[in-house]
């Protein structure tokens, strides 16, 4: 019988670490060689091993790499993503903790972001095309270049945009409306610190200072989930009370200023012409030629309706022309103007009988000071309106 001879094997050597050079890193992570340094200085990758004169990488660091590739595409920003490898590091359960991050980093607005072709942008804007303005709005963040594409634009607020579009073609200059925006995005931004600080020192306190358990993450994702609409809630029930405040107020000094000059206008008509068919209408609205037409003769008037016949105001005309309806002096002649018998009721309810000239007044002239002064800010080739605002539109129908 043939004897058989057993030779033992010796255990198969473990395999070697894998090493890689930096590029051989970047080509197997997809990141770049700048980006693989760049996390190494924020502290988001572990340095490499130092081998003469020589940097190695393994496949520790391959790992991280794809580790933070996945969590960008998630959405979390590189700040969070270092929170959340420090806790990795510390071995504590990311489960939570993620919920909790995708809370904060979660949006803050339902709205959703949209694009606009350059055609489009230009005709939302009064179809001129204008570089800086487009500038402007890309370093407010209002508008974001797309890659390769010089033709569209990202816009994060659809609604931002719209506001700037609407605002422009009421006549506020672009300039005039970025540099409000500058204003107001900055005392937003202070309104938005103080509510986190509020917050922080009444309700996250408990969480802060050390890395929160699993059961504690949970817990304030929660109360970020039920706080989350609560500072836009607020804003905007102090900017309706706010608005309602200062509207008031501004109304009533702009019509202080306004009515000195329409009782000046009401002495110049001089007195007011008898045996008028109807109810009289009050003088300072006779002063500007303001009427409703009375009932025909025989007929009885009735209560004045909110809606109905048009009513007349005046377009002043040059002191030599004679309309029908002037006084006898011709100091000045009025034509008369068709205005909404609802409009003019609306402006008797707001300020009374007695200032419903003046305030017609006022606004004419509001209206034609600041479109003058807005053709002039921006340089555009509009007609210049007429320097007496009682000029305002002759002839136009309500």
């Amino acid at each position: 019988m043939r004897s058989t001879t057993v030779t033992e094997q010796p255990p198969p050597a473990a395999p070697r670490p894998a090493e890689y050079r930096i590029e051989d890193l970047a080509h197997l992570s997809g990141a770049t060689v700048r980006t693989i340094r760049a996390y190494q200085d924020r502290g988001l990758l572990p340095r490499p091993e130092r081998r003469g004169r020589a940097n190695v990488y393994g496949d520790a660091h391959l790992a991280r790499l794809r580790q933070i590739a996945d969590l960008l595409d998630r959405g979390y920003t590189l700040a969070s993503i270092k929170e959340l490898l420090q806790a990795w590091d510390a071995g504590l359960d990311l489960g939570g903790v993620l919920g909790l991050v995708a809370e904060i980093d979660g949006p803050w607005t339902d709205e959703k972001a949209s694009r606009i072709s350059r055609a489009d942008l230009d005709a939302a804007f009064g179809g001129t095309s204008d570089e800086s303005a487009v500038a402007e709005a890309v370093e407010l963040g209002v508008l974001e270049r797309l890659p390769d594409r010089d033709d569209e634009f990202l816009v994060p607020s659809p609604q931002e945009l719209a506001v700037a579009a609407e605002l422009h073609s009421a006549g506020v200059p672009l300039l005039a409306i970025s540099g409000h925006l500058r204003e107001v995005r900055g005392q937003v931004e202070h309104i938005a610190a103080r509510f986190l600080d509020f917050t922080t020192e009444h309700v996250f306190q408990p969480f802060l200072n050390h890395p929160p358990t699993e059961a504690e993450a949970a817990e304030a994702a929660a109360l970020v989930r039920r706080l989350r609409p609560l500072a836009q809630q607020t804003i905007d029930a102090e900017l309706a009370r706010a608005m309602r405040t200062l509207a008031t107020r501004y109304l009533r000094q702009h019509l202080s200023e306004a009515l000195p000059e329409a009782r000046r206008t009401a002495a110049a008509m001089g007195p007011e012409p008898q045996g008028a068919v109807g109810a009289k209408a009050p003088k300072a609205e006779r002063a500007a030629g303001i009427h409703q037409p009375g009932p025909a003769p025989g007929q009885i008037a009735g209560p004045r309706a909110a809606t109905g016949p048009a009513t007349t105001v005046p377009a002043t005309t040059a002191p030599e022309t004679t309309a029908p309806g002037a006084t006898a002096s011709g100091a000045t002649a009025s034509e008369a103007v068709a205005l909404p018998a609802e409009t003019v009721e609306a402006v008797r309810a707001l300020v009374g009988a007695e200032h419903t000239a003046a305030f017609i007044t006022a606004a004419a002239r509001r209206e034609v000071q600041a479109r003058t002064l807005d053709a002039l800010a921006s340089g555009s080739p509009r007609r210049t309106p007429p320097s007496d605002p009682a000029e305002g539109p002759q002839g136009s129908q309500g």
